[in-house]
């Protein structure tokens, strides 16, 4: 590279000498611009030949410094490679190493199995044997028998196995007796409550003695303006309340029949404002029915409003808020809808702080527990399902849809949250005067006990304690003993076992007691 410059310099300096020669050749004579373009070129030439001279030292310079670096590269690198292998070696001998101390652990596992192998079959030989000496010892034990008993093994068998036979058909007839009459009472419980249960939701033309109510009139006249001429106002009032008016003999009184309680409600409220207004006519009643459809439905938001803002629940869509009010006027064994929801809700909440669940969710779901009761029959299923449906359609989380659906063991609890309404809901139903059919028929089981008491000898009083959990029995020492009265307690208690069925369990004491009596003078 350094000779080709050089080579272009000299060019350079032959063109300024050419250059040069002829401006001299202009100016001057051609001898003395000979003379003077000869100098130039001498002067050029010794220059590149320096130059030549200098490049040719650079180079070798060059060559002998990058020859001592690629050396000293090949010299690293050996250095490096003989570093790898030298650990190579060492990891090899370590794994080499490895392998024979596994080789020899698994010699040793081998032996031990072997010498395993040798003590069981010792040992299978010697169970070979005692299994001969023992069977040979049954048969001889056998022989003995039936000579003892007189009779063969197989008679033996059959006697035993017929024996079983005939216990156990007479232990199966009572269990099926037991089981039949269990399921038949339980079915009709549920086929009452679930009767209860349809007729309240659905508005047709049934009667029963929870859908009518008693409108008091202030006169006999009155009830001649509800008829109205050839009985227009009545077919009015009947056809846009939704219900049945009965006019009877009843003095001072109409009866307005009708399954849904809010048709009830608003035929009762627009009767009132027309008797208040005195003018009864059909275009007046269509006016009135109207308005106080208008204020019912405002009243049962309101209602529903005020419950849900007591229990501090949040984000509820007001759908759901008009179907709690609409509770208000359902009634579920004598025990009001509404009531019954706003109770569970607060032990449901009771409950989930106890068990550090959350207690505004717990008070959502027990309020929410049975909406099912306030849509009417145009939703198919149980009102556990129905209510559920409308909650998950009104954005309700699942939890809660699930805690609907399982108050009642539509399906099985699988949350914590679906326990604690469930057993909020049994709490509130199974408290004593809750129901009315159920306050009727736990002052029958505490009679009931008393007087399964009461039938036995030597008995002077018993008293039902403890909501029936606990029975006191209270005997005369006169004619009771003491051994008497642990067979007396043993007694009463298998009469309860067999005449008061799903008592639970139950405690019964015999008291005897013998006082001495003396006066001081």
């Amino acid at each position: 590279m350094e000779i080709l410059i050089t080579a272009i310099i000299c060019l350079i300096l032959g063109g300024v000498a050419v250059f040069m020669v002829k401006r001299i050749q202009d100016n001057n004579s051609k001898k003395s611009a000979r003379v003077e373009a000869e100098r130039i070129v001498n002067k050029a030439k010794s220059e590149a030949a320096k130059i030549k001279k200098d490049s040719e030292t650079r180079a070798k310079d060059f060559e002998g410094r990058a020859r001592k670096n690629v050396e000293a590269d090949i010299h690293k690198q050996n250095s490096t490679l003989k570093n790898k292998e030298s650990q190579l070696d060492r990891r090899l001998k370590e794994i080499e190493q490895q392998f024979k101390q596994k080789m020899e652990e698994n010699e040793r596992q081998l032996n031990t199995l072997k010498d395993r192998e040798e003590k069981i079959a010792i040992s299978e030989n010697r169970v070979k044997e005692l299994e001969k000496k023992g069977e040979s010892q049954i048969g001889e034990l056998k022989l003995k028998l039936e000579s003892v008993a007189g009779m063969s093994q197989d008679e033996a068998k059959r006697q035993l196995l017929s024996a079983i036979e005939e216990e156990a058909k007479i232990e199966a007839s009572k269990k099926i007796t037991q089981i039949e009459e269990q399921a038949q009472k339980e079915s009709e419980v549920k086929a009452k409550r679930i009767l209860a249960t349809a007729l309240s939701r659905f508005a047709s033309e049934f009667t029963s003695e929870r859908t009518v109510s008693v409108l008091a009139l202030p006169n006999d006249e009155m009830k001649g303006k509800i008829i109205g001429r050839e009985g227009r106002n009545i077919r009015t009032l009947e056809a846009h309340c939704g219900v049945d008016l009965i006019v009877d003999d009843t003095p001072e009184a109409v009866v307005i029949s009708g399954f849904d309680p809010v048709r009830r409600e608003l035929a009762r409220r627009t009767i009132e404002k027309l008797m208040e207004d005195g003018r009864v006519h059909p275009a007046r009643i269509e006016e009135v029915v109207e308005k106080q459809r208008n204020e019912l439905m405002k009243s049962i938001k309101e209602e529903g409003e005020r419950h849900v803002m007591e229990l501090g629940i949040a984000n509820m869509h007001p759908e759901l808020i008009k179907i709690i009010g609409g509770l208000k006027y359902r009634n579920y064994q004598g025990q009001n809808a509404l009531n019954q929801a706003l109770e569970v809700a607060n032990i449901a909440g009771l409950l989930a702080g106890e068990l550090g669940v959350s207690v505004k969710l717990a008070r959502r779901a027990g309020l929410l527990h049975n909406i099912g009761k306030a849509i009417d029959h145009t939703a198919e299923g149980s009102y556990a399902t129905v209510g559920a449906e409308a909650a998950k359609k009104y954005s309700e989380s699942e939890d809660v849809c699930h805690a609907i659906r399982s108050h009642d063991e539509e399906e099985k609890p699988h949350s914590i949250l679906a326990w604690i309404v469930h057993a909020a809901y049994i709490l509130s139903s199974a408290r004593p005067g809750a129901r009315r059919p159920q306050m009727d028929s736990f002052i029958h089981r505490l009679e009931d006990l008393e007087s399964i008491g009461n039938s036995f000898d030597g008995v002077l009083k018993t008293l039902a304690l403890q909501a029936g959990k606990d029975v006191r029995v209270l005997v005369e020492s006169a004619k009771v003993t003491d051994d008497q009265a642990v067979m007396l307690s043993r007694d009463i208690a298998r009469k309860i076992e067999r005449e008061v069925p799903q008592a639970g369990q139950i405690k019964v004491t015999v008291v005897r007691e013998t006082r001495s009596v003396e006066h001081a003078r």
